[in-house]
């Protein structure tokens, strides 16, 4: 099976987590798309990033998609975790710019 590592990347509360969470549910990974603002969401499982409504750490899903085995990073948007993304862009092999 073919493997792709897709970043999604963009500025703070420009959506990268309900796009993963559209992504998970639109592929079947998933029975419902959690909500950033209920705290029900696959990548943002830290309790800061619940009570904030922010992702603070990178974290990794995975959907098959036509076949493919793709691992979706969800990044943070806040410049104070910016090394959080800088430390994911080595191993994408593509990334979705919102």
């Amino acid at each position: 099976m073919n493997i792709i590592n897709l970043g999604i990347l963009a500025h703070i509360d420009a959506g990268k987590t309900s796009v993963t969470e559209n992504l998970l549910f639109a592929s079947g990974a998933t029975e419902k798309c959690g909500r950033v603002d209920n705290g029900d969401t696959i990548t943002d499982s830290m309790d800061i990033e619940k009570r904030r409504g922010i992702t603070v750490r990178a974290s990794t899903t995975s959907i098959i998609w036509n076949g493919v085995k793709c691992n979706i990073i969800d990044t943070p948007g806040h410049m104070d975790f910016i090394a959080e993304v800088e430390r994911t862009f080595k191993m994408l092999d593509g990334a979705v710019l919102i």
